[in-house]
């Protein structure tokens, strides 16, 4: 069985490139660090597979979020530093978690 972990990433903030890379690693090692040891494990040693998704906004953030009910999710909020208003939502990570499972709720979306 394959794992993997996806990372939705809000289109509507028009982040720059690298605040939007710095956003999807803070939701993958928050949603690592939460999520079921065995499936960290399993996931690692396929190599932690990642896909960055695009959501077009905080609604539709939010809406997988609630489907992802099942699943170790890392909803992120941004500290204001730079680019957005402090406590502006950006990105959410899903699992690591079965692939399969995973892609039930995330496969129409487009990849980044």
């Amino acid at each position: 069985m394959d794992y993997k972990q996806v990372i939705l990433v809000r289109m509507d903030l028009k982040l720059p490139k690298g605040k939007l890379a710095v956003q999807a690693a803070h939701a993958s090692v928050d949603a690592v660090l939460r999520s079921n040891k065995d499936n960290v494990a399993k996931w690692r040693n396929q190599g932690m597979k990642k896909v960055v998704l695009k959501v077009a906004d905080l609604k539709e953030l939010l809406k997988f979020q609630n489907m992802a009910h099942d699943f170790t999710t890392a909803l992120i909020s941004d500290a204001g530093k730079t680019t957005v208003e402090p406590g502006t939502i950006t990105c959410l990570a899903i699992g690591p978690d079965k692939e399969d499972a995973i892609d039930a709720i995330t496969q129409h979306l487009k990849i980044l």
